[in-house]
């Protein structure tokens, strides 16, 4: 997106034209907040790009508009990512919970093959970790599964 006003937008949602960031960067300097923040920023930039534009050029509406269906678009985008995230978890713990009592055959940290009853599933990360006897087995370490005798 591209903005006819210079500057950065302060809490009050007057214009910095003293800065050049848009965002409060923390000590680290990453930028601090959440996504409210982002819209709050929006919003308030927004504002400013209205109040502050020269009344002899005024912005095309378009444009404010065409922002808008942008700001939008990467808004729900972000929410269906998110609930993918949430369906993928869940179908990974399905699948995990499903090999308790299976034996499986494995490699250890050597590479050498194991093999196992697995006791427990771990969802913690993208990769669930089973518990085989009493070592934590990744999933993705697992070569076969099969049904317990």
């Amino acid at each position: 997106m591209t903005f006819p006003i210079s500057g950065a937008v302060n809490n009050t949602g007057n214009v910095d034209r003293t800065g050049t960031s848009f965002y409060t960067k923390t000590a680290d300097g990453l930028p601090a907040g959440k996504k409210t923040d982002d819209k709050d920023m929006f919003l308030k930039l927004l504002v400013a790009q209205m109040k502050y534009q020269d009344p002899s050029k005024p912005a095309d509406s378009t444009q404010f508009l065409a922002q808008t269906a942008t700001f939008t678009q990467v808004e729900k985008l972000g929410e269906i990512a998110d609930a993918q995230a949430s369906m993928l978890s869940a179908q990974l713990m399905a699948g995990v919970s499903n090999l308790v009592g299976r034996t499986v055959t494995y490699l250890d940290a050597t590479g050498a093959e194991q093999t196992g009853v697995v006791k427990s599933a771990t969802l913690g990360g993208s990769d669930p970790t089973l518990r085989v006897g009493d070592t934590d087995v990744q999933l993705s370490k697992v070569k076969e599964v099969r049904q317990t005798a």
